[in-house]
């Protein structure tokens, strides 16, 4: 099973200028989470920092026994042995194949023989889907293409943890969706910890264990999917919707004045996606795999702290529930329309 990573008070700016502060959440092992936020928002320094490619100037992110943020260069090194990183652009080296770039971190990092290395990058380029792909040239070949073959190369070392920078950025929607399904299967090949941020509304409806989303320099809200697609904080609802009406601006929180003009706005969306309250089912791992180990691990917490969640989010998660389920737990949770948000 993958491992958790237990973030505490992270803060991090570039001068004067404050990125986010006070960041503090756990991400569970071996579950998939995804972090959301506007544009400029600080999402992919988050991942940075997780993994100390920066340094915040407060706070803690502690891997097993280790933390991030303070621990020696030596320290740092082995802890990266536990990571694997899809980055956005899928950053593969142009000049060389896709079965070079995949196998690059086993020539780098390990000893194995170039037979050994073979097999693992035939095995991880199947577990992508690209079988037969490993001669091409990162430039023959299409964004998705990329997209996987860089997660290939993230998984060559079995990370513990996977994260993923916006593995939608550039991808249509069909795309997305494959991508999406791709990393359902991992997690339940792997049973890796998943981090993946995106703004893609419906892949963060349906694809993680858990959600989180940054906005304004800090984590407004993080905790199980349920917990967050019914939260009543305007600015998740706004975001979760698409809509101009809410706090959320252009560039940066609107003022006061702005905000107020907006009140009388009809509902309005560019991408109309009404995800605020709904509960979609989650994606399954493709016929033929395993369960997802984290599925019943999530349920069993969700249903543990289900007396500290507000109304709205005990209905969906009641919701969500099997009669199975509900007999396993002891449930009598009724099931009334009163509960959702408006």
């Amino acid at each position: 099973m993958g491992v958790a990573a237990v973030v505490d008070g992270l803060t991090k700016s570039f001068g004067r200028q404050n990125i986010w502060r006070d960041v503090t959440m756990t991400v569970p092992a071996g579950e998939i989470t995804a972090l959301l936020g506007p544009s400029g928002t600080g999402k992919s320094v988050f991942l940075k920092s997780m993994i100390g490619l920066l340094k915040p100037e407060y706070g803690s992110c502690w891997i097993n026994d280790t933390d991030t943020v303070t621990c020696s260069e030596k320290q740092l090194f082995e802890i990266r042995k536990l990571f694997g990183v899809l980055f956005q652009d899928g950053a593969l080296f142009g000049s060389i194949s896709l079965f070079d770039n995949v196998a690059f971190p086993l020539r780098e990092h390990t000893k194995k023989p170039e037979s050994e290395i073979r097999n693992i990058v035939l095995e991880k380029m199947a577990m992508v889907g690209l079988e037969g792909e490993g001669h091409k040239l990162p430039g023959e070949i299409s964004g998705g293409m990329r997209k996987r073959a860089g997660l290939a190369r993230a998984l060559v070392l079995d990370p513990q943890i996977i994260l993923c920078d916006e593995p939608d950025s550039g991808l249509d929607p069909v795309r997305t969706s494959y991508i999406a399904q791709l990393l359902i299967d991992l997690n339940a090949q792997t049973d890796a910890t998943i981090l993946v941020v995106t703004h893609d509304i419906n892949l963060a409806r349906r694809l993680p264990d858990n959600l989180g989303m940054l906005y304004n320099k800090q984590l407004v809200t993080f905790g199980p999917r349920e917990l967050v697609l019914t939260s009543d904080d305007p600015a998740v609802a706004q975001f979760l919707n698409g809509r101009r009406k809410g706090p959320i601006g252009m560039s940066e929180e609107k003022d006061e004045a702005t905000a107020a003009a907006e009140q009388d706005l009809p509902v309005d969306g560019y991408a109309q996606h009404e995800a605020h309250g709904r509960i979609v089912e989650q994606m399954e791992p493709t016929a033929g795999l395993p369960p997802r180990a984290a599925e019943q691990r999530r349920k069993d917490r969700v249903v543990q702290l289900l007396p500290t969640f507000p109304p709205a989010t005990q209905q969906a998660v009641a919701e969500s529930l099997t009669d199975a389920d509900r007999f396993r737990y002891g449930m009598t949770i009724p099931i009334t329309p009163e509960a959702r948000p408006e």
